[in-house]
Parts: C-alpha cells; sequence; structure tokens
C-alpha cells in the first residue's frame, strides 16, 4: 500500500526536478562552474522554501482545517472546533479515512433503514390482516341478522354468539399489541414477588383441563419434578408465560399428546423446561419463532385463533426478569422451550 507523501518529500522531489531543468538551462548557456553551482544552489534553495511554504500555507492547512471539520461534526461537538495545527498528523491520508468511515457508516445506516422499511411495512401488513379477519367476521354476522335472520331465534343466538367469540379475538388482539407496545418502551410494570413455581404451573393445568380432556391430551410435570421451589418474578406475567407456552403446545399438538413441565436447581435460579411431544419445528424457523406474527404454519395458526404474539410477548416477559428463554425441537418428536427465574 502506498503511503501519503509528506509536504517535505514532496518539495524535495518537486525542487530536484526544477533544479535539474534548471541547470540544463545554465549548461546551455556555458555558464562558469562557480558561478553556476551558487545559481544552482540558490534556486534549489529558494525553490524548495517557496513549494514547501505554497504547500504548508494554501495546501495542507486548509486540508487540515477540513479533515478538524469533518472530526468536529462526526463527534457532534458543541464546543468550538480547535484548528491548531498538529504537524504529526497527516492530513490527507486523516481525510481519506475520515471520508472512507463515513462513506461505510451512511452505507450500514441506509442498509438499516432498509431493513427497517421493510420490517414496518411487513408488521403492518400483519396487523392489517389479523384485524380485517375478525371486523370482516362481526360486519358478516351482523348484516346477516339486519338482513332478516334476527327473527330466526336459533340463528340469531348463534351469529351473536359468533359475533362475540370474534370480538373476543379482536380484543385480544389489541391487548397483546398493547403489552408488546409497553414492554419494547420499558412501560411495563414488573411487580416482583416470592411465590412457588410448580404451584403456578398446576394452577395453569386446571386452567386447560377441559380442553385437555377434550383433546385427551396429558398436562403434568416430568418425574421427580414437582418441587416446591420458591421463586422471584412478576406471578400474573409468569402465568402468562406459562399460558402461551402450554396453550400453544396442546393447540398445535396432536391428540392425546403430552405436555409436560421439569423444574430444575441451577443454584441461584430456578430452570423451567415445559416439553411437548408434538409434530416439532422445522430448524429453519427457530431462529425466527419469537417474531411477531411469525408463523410456522400460516394457515392452521389462523384457523386456531392465535394472533401471531404470544410468543413475542413470552420473549419479552422472560427478558424483563433478566432472562432468555431458548427453544430445542426436532420434527416429529416435539419441541422444548426453556428459561430461568431467580430463586427466591
Amino acid at each position: 500500500m502506498i503511503k501519503n507523501p509528506s509536504p517535505e518529500r514532496i518539495t524535495l522531489l518537486t525542487t530536484l526536478l526544477l533544479s535539474g531543468i534548471f541547470a540544463c538551462f545554465l549548461y546551455y548557456f556555458k555558464i562558469p562552474l562557480l558561478s553556476f553551482l551558487i545559481a544552482l544552489f540558490t534556486f534549489a534553495a529558494l525553490t524548495y522554501i517557496v513549494i514547501l511554504y505554497g504547500l504548508e500555507v494554501f495546501i495542507y492547512r486548509k486540508i487540515k482545517l477540513i479533515y478538524k471539520t469533518i472530526n468536529h461534526f462526526k463527534t457532534q461537538s458543541l464546543k468550538k472546533p480547535n484548528f491548531i495545527d498538529d504537524y504529526n498528523i497527516d492530513p490527507i491520508k486523516k481525510v481519506n479515512e475520515e471520508v472512507i468511515e463515513w462513506a461505510n457508516s451512511q452505507k450500514q445506516e441506509i442498509t438499516q433503514l432498509k431493513a427497517t422499511e421493510a420490517y414496518r411495512k411487513e408488521f403492518l401488513g400483519n396487523v392489517s390482516h389479523e384485524l380485517k379477519t375478525p371486523i370482516f367476521n362481526i360486519q358478516g354476522y351482523i348484516e346477516t341478522l339486519l338482513d332478516g335472520a334476527v327473527e330466526d331465534p336459533e340463528v340469531r343466538y348463534l351469529f351473536l354468539q359468533k359475533a362475540a367469540t370474534s370480538t373476543e379475538r379482536l380484543n385480544a388482539l389489541v391487548n397483546d399489541l398493547l403489552d408488546i407496545s409497553k414492554m419494547e418502551n420499558n412501560a411495563m410494570t414488573m411487580r416482583f414477588q416470592e411465590f412457588e413455581i410448580n404451584e403456578l404451573c398446576k394452577e395453569v393445568f386446571e386452567s386447560y383441563g377441559k380442553l385437555a380432556i377434550s383433546k385427551h391430551y396429558h398436562l403434568g410435570f416430568k418425574a421427580d419434578c414437582d418441587i416446591p421451589f420458591k421463586v422471584l418474578a412478576d406471578k400474573d406475567r409468569i402465568r402468562q408465560v406459562l399460558n402461551n407456552l402450554i396453550g400453544n403446545s396442546i393447540a398445535y399438538g396432536k391428540e392425546s399428546g403430552h405436555t409436560n413441565i421439569g423444574l430444575y436447581d441451577l443454584d441461584r435460579t430456578i430452570l423451567i423446561e415445559v416439553s411437548d411431544d408434538g409434530d416439532g419445528i422445522e430448524a429453519e424457523h427457530l431462529p425466527r419463532l419469537f417474531e411477531r406474527f411469525y408463523r410456522t404454519d400460516k394457515s392452521r395458526s389462523r384457523n386456531s385463533g392465535g394472533s401471531g404474539l404470544g410468543l413475542s410477548i413470552v420473549k419479552h416477559i422472560v427478558e424483563a426478569h433478566d432472562q432468555s428463554i431458548d427453544v430445542r425441537s426436532e420434527v416429529g418428536k416435539g419441541t422444548t422451550f426453556t428459561f430461568a427465574l431467580k430463586k427466591a
């Protein structure tokens, strides 16, 4: 890599070139040797001084000024930039580095803005689609009733019940969106308390009792894992986490399937594992599983009435407890979600 020449080197090379031309001129007119040497030395000295002064005053100092101005705006300093010359700095090299760095940062910023814009469009499209489905359903039921079906008591009751179900789904989606918005803006208040995590698991099992019975589904603990561990966490939010994980395992699980919870003592934390023996999730989907509205099976997820926000909310809640949630899965064998909570 060729280094940027210093002012002294440029001046010396230019002086030698011009002195050579001047020497040829003197030789042509047959100037005596002593006069020749005096004239050549004087010319070379004056040329060196003039060129060096020109480079320093009219070129290098102005380049240094540009460099310092670039650096000033880059750091967004509120103080007036210091333009005192530092002769140890190669201004051309520095300006070149600053311009390259600026170009790279602009390229990265443009790439990031494009990715953000694409994500925004995808998010708005998903929200619109999710809101449209229950709204259209409600609209259809009401229009049917207004067209005369309201006179039939059986049809009236059935359509009002379906409209109520769609309204509940719409309300759940809006609440989920509000929850995520609060979590992403650190506006969600966490109420930490001590409680037994195994008792909370049992409460969640009981809340899904009817659904589990209808699918001949088994909910329980892994062997020797029903242990009364106490944790320090937001009980309601952890209930929300377990509801999402267990609800998903039942909704997408196979008939007569199993979902088991394991509780393990890790000294300072309690590890919670929620495992099922369902169809499993393909490896390509795992990195995006906790994204908002991301679905591994779009048709089945929408038919089941899920908002596509559950796992994203789970991730935010666990991270609000200064922990992380992991997932491992194997197609045909099942899926396991793992997270930890601080031991009380």
